[in-house]
């Protein structure tokens, strides 16, 4: 129904039914002008590119973003070429030599859990990671360690990257948390996938996306929305984090921007940026909201599950599916083997069938996206 957006993608790799848009989702045909445009307004501007960066399609861009998050405050939006960069830049706000107490997960992606632990081999890093399953207790186990202490950090996913199932909606936590806690969202696996309301929460949280997955604009334009009156002053910071007072005499206590670029870093490759825009204006164009592609992916996965069914697979079958009606699920299913072994062994035996999927350990995963129709899930074998 909506190949014809993709035909750049698909044309390279024909035959191939590509079940990782979880993993780096196609880009639209649209992005590949966009890319170019870029490449015109740097031999048209040269330095002076800035201002039609940073004054036009910034602007543009964060209210197309704060559109699909129902942000209020469009400005509040800062970019960077990744989450974790964003993500740091939050924690270095806290001082070092002080104790730090973390709750979150042991359902968070790599750079989140890598980046934890190396912060508790400081020695005055405490984190208190809840564990994901079993998934029906999991609103009633995270409420509770909420209200057992008072923590520095919450960080937690908006739909978990292992699992595909919605974590607990900070909207129905977060009159438990203090005021002084910094509440953060990994909203990459929700962003451009779920209809996402953040207006109650958005003068209290961070939340964080990026445009690799559903957002459809590949790597190098994430963003965090900032809260409004955040008092915090990252200690990891670049020149954009106050682009405004650049003539200013730069000395005395380092300053920064009153809006979401007081977490900017520094000089970046913007041409996703480019790249994003044209997505969201497709999807203006094409009339397809957020309620629409996700309506289209869950008939999807109605389909794809149907044909899971018909084919009574001993591994990959309903019963080794992860979900939890209560918390909800994302664009992508998982499915956990016996072991890492048959996880490969499996993903490599679709590969050779033309179906590529991604895996992490002991999980199998299946995605979803507007470059697929129902029938092409007919393509799924086993030996």
């Amino acid at each position: 129904m909506y190949k014809h957006l993709y035909a750049h993608f698909l044309n390279a790799r024909p035959g191939l039914l590509h079940c990782a848009p979880h993993s780096h989702h196609y880009w639209p045909d649209v992005t590949r002008d966009a890319h170019l445009a870029y490449w015109d307004d740097a031999a048209a501007h040269a330095d002076e590119k800035w201002g039609v960066i940073l004054g036009e399609k910034l602007p543009r861009l964060q209210q197309y973003i704060a559109q699909e998050l129902h942000l209020p405050y469009p400005q509040q939006l800062v970019f960077a070429q990744n989450t974790h960069e964003l993500l740091y830049r939050v924690l270095t706000a806290f001082p070092a030599h002080k104790p730090l107490r973390i709750l979150t997960t042991d359902g968070e992606f790599h750079s989140f859990n890598r980046q934890s632990r190396r912060l508790e081999e400081r020695g005055n890093v405490t984190i208190t990671r809840i564990p994901c399953e079993p998934f029906a207790t999991l609103n009633a186990r995270w409420e509770h360690a909420i209200k057992q202490r008072t923590y520095d950090v919450i960080f937690v996913s908006q739909v978990f990257y292992n699992s595909g199932v919605c974590a607990p909606p900070v909207q129905r936590w977060l009159g438990s948390v203090p005021d002084e806690t910094v509440v953060m969202i990994d909203g990459y696996h929700g962003y451009g996938a779920l209809p996402t309301d953040l207006s109650a929460v958005a003068d209290r949280i961070f939340y964080l996306g990026g445009g690799y997955k559903y957002a459809q604009a590949g790597e190098g334009v994430c963003f965090m929305a900032v809260p409004k009156s955040t008092p915090l002053r990252p200690e990891y910071t670049g020149w954009f984090a106050d682009f405004a007072g650049l003539a200013k005499a730069q000395h005395g206590p380092v300053q920064y921007a009153t809006d979401g670029m007081r977490f900017a870093g520094a000089t970046m490759d913007f041409s996703a940026i480019y790249r994003q825009l044209a997505v969201f204006e497709m999807w203006e164009k094409e009339g397809l909201t957020t309620e629409t592609r996700d309506a289209y992916i869950r008939a999807l996965q109605s389909a794809f599950l149907q044909h899971i069914d018909s084919l009574s697979h001993p591994d990959v079958n309903r019963t080794n599916l992860l979900t939890c009606d209560t918390l909800g699920h994302g664009h992508f299913f998982t499915f956990r083997l016996s072991s890492p072994e048959r996880v490969s062994e499996l993903a490599a035996e679709l590969r050779e069938r033309g179906v590529a999927t991604d895996y992490r350990h002991d999980r199998l995963r299946f995605g979803f996206a507007l470059y697929h129709d129902p029938k092409d899930y007919m393509q799924i074998r086993f030996a």
